[in-house]
């Protein structure tokens, strides 16, 4: 594929990032998930534009494309949304007292920069010791869905301490007050 044609590719890419959109939010009904499956989707087209034959539309190319990535999102939800409810009906241990006395204030910090459903969902489950299915009646939905939620709000407090706190997760966090000098002003409260 010459870079003309791989520029023209992205061109038709971009400008019909709108479409690509409307459609998977269609078919996923959610915006923030269809955006990341368009996101991983256009870093497909760009790893795979030497499979685009001259004479075939990009858009028709990308929107093949897309279904196929629609399908290894429902068969991941399906595997995910098992094994989550698996593990939602599975008891949890009491806290150990001492080991929430050593949990980083970082980490409480940080809870309260998640999205209030994250928020609520790791107090709740982690801090508070409520197990997923009693959660899940107190917010009023389904176990597997109260679990996917406990899972995305732990991988974005995860993402969180990343950004924030990269030494501790690295080499884990003893003395809360060691984490000053690297936590970034969010993460601070400020």
């Amino acid at each position: 594929m010459t870079a003309a044609v791989r520029d023209e590719v992205v061109r038709a890419l971009v400008d019909n990032h709108q479409r690509f959109l409307a459609f998977l939010t269609r078919r996923v009904g959610s915006r923030d998930a269809a955006e990341d499956i368009l996101q991983d989707g256009f870093v497909r087209a760009l790893e795979r534009a030497d499979t685009l034959r001259e004479e075939q539309s990009a858009v028709a190319w990308f929107y093949r494309l897309l279904r196929n990535a629609l399908v290894d999102h429902y068969r991941r939800g399906a595997t995910e949304a098992r094994a989550l409810a698996a593990a939602a009906s599975e008891p949890v241990s009491d806290p150990d007292p001492e080991l929430q006395e050593t949990v980083c204030t970082c980490v409480r910090d940080l809870i309260g920069t998640l999205k209030p459903e994250y928020r609520t969902a790791l107090q709740r489950v982690e801090l508070d010791g409520l197990r997923v299915d009693e959660f899940a009646r107190e917010m009023g939905i389904t176990a597997g869905n109260a679990s996917v939620r406990l899972h995305r709000a732990r991988e974005a407090l995860r993402r969180r301490l990343v950004e924030s706190c990269d030494t501790c997760v690295s080499h884990g966090c003893r003395h809360c007050s060691s984490c000053e000098g690297h936590l970034t002003p969010i993460a601070r409260g400020h």
